[in-house]
């Protein structure tokens, strides 16, 4: 594929070389938040003793007045219109999934997709076209938003919430998505496959702190305040030449080792072609831990199941990662997240 191409031919190695990302970094020793470096595609295990350490470390409750919108107020009116200067060609790349009504092993609660009006009622002109859309869309089929009413850890929302008493029958009573609104930031591709002269991650593959900044350096780019950081494992491409997989149980993903140097960055947002975190989960006895202390410590939202392979594509033939990134989710009182179709501008 040409992106991986390209990225391998500026680093100057072959696909298959290994990647200064897989070798020890004394510059990222900082930034393992007291978990072990212990190495292996699958990172370190992480006891629950030194995930609770670093969900302490990396987290903002009481930072932001306006604290439903949590890491998104790092986005400022100069921020938005930094992140417009951006752009230089005007190409426009979505980045959400087709709608999938199929069932499948990555796909277990498929959306639905059905014509209530095929325009055969009698005239009056003109004839109309309906259909209803619908979806439990917080799973791994859907272009979603998880806005900060979607993940409590130990009981509590981002800020120290009860959920119990915050989310009800009713919805959110506090960060739901219309709370939060439209995202406008600049937007940061970490194609980690790319920079290490791949295809894809395999699953299970974990992207930790040193792959950051090696991706950054092969990459010429670097993740700044308010940024929102889009990791690529190539799920997509590795899906279409291998056919479907359960992602649940393997997938690559985010370390929680890298997590305190993605906090230091600033970032307001983190979105991926899975879900950010890596499965079979590091953690003791925690799922979804990058969902926890993204969301539920630092208050940072997230994309899950984007398609960046047109975006990867195309910032390899700009040569350049960095892109101005719209998200425009419903605007649902109460909602823990949207559907969403979210629009790089390069």
């Amino acid at each position: 594929m040409r992106h991986a191409a390209v990225a391998g031919a500026r680093l100057g190695r072959v696909p298959g070389s290994v990647h200064p990302s897989m070798v020890a970094r004394p510059g990222v020793r900082g930034h393992t938040g007291g978990v072990s470096a212990r190495s292996g595609p699958q990172g370190p295990p992480v006891s629950r003793r030194e995930f609770e350490a670093l969900f302490a470390s990396v987290r903002t409750w009481g930072r932001w007045a306006d604290a439903g919108r949590g890491a998104y107020n790092r986005v400022t009116p100069e921020g938005v219109l930094r992140a417009v200067a951006r752009v230089r060609t005007g190409t426009v790349v979505p980045l959400g999934r087709p709608w999938d009504t199929v069932a499948g092993p990555d796909n277990a609660r498929p959306a639905l997709h059905y014509m209530t009006d095929l325009g055969d009622v009698e005239p009056p002109e003109p004839a109309t076209y309906k259909d209803f859309l619908g979806a439990d869309y917080h799973g791994k089929g859907v272009s979603h938003l998880d806005a900060l009413a979607h993940v409590a850890y130990g009981g509590l929302l981002y800020g120290g919430g009860t959920a119990r008493e915050l989310v009800g029958g009713g919805g959110a009573r506090f960060g739901s998505v219309a709370e939060l609104g439209p995202l406008v930031t600049s937007g940061v591709l970490l194609d980690v496959p790319a920079a290490r002269g791949r295809a894809w991650l395999e699953p299970g593959e974990a992207v930790r702190s040193g792959d950051v900044v090696a991706a950054e350096e092969a990459l010429g780019v670097r993740i700044g305040e308010g940024d929102a950081v889009l990791l690529r494992t190539g799920r997509f491409r590795r899906r279409a030449e291998r056919g479907a997989w359960d992602v649940d149980a393997a997938g690559a993903g985010w370390h929680v080792e890298a997590v305190p140097l993605l906090a230091e960055r600033g970032v307001a947002l983190l979105g991926s072609d899975g879900d950010s975190d890596l499965r079979p989960s590091p953690v003791e006895g925690v799922h979804s831990p990058v969902h926890a202390l993204a969301v539920a410590a630092m208050g940072v939202p997230l994309l899950d199941n984007l398609d960046l392979e047109g975006l990867a594509a195309a910032c390899a033939e700009a040569g350049r990662f960095a892109f101005l990134l719209v998200v425009a989710p419903l605007n649902v009182p109460g909602g823990t997240g949207s559907p969403v179709c979210p629009v790089a501008v390069l």
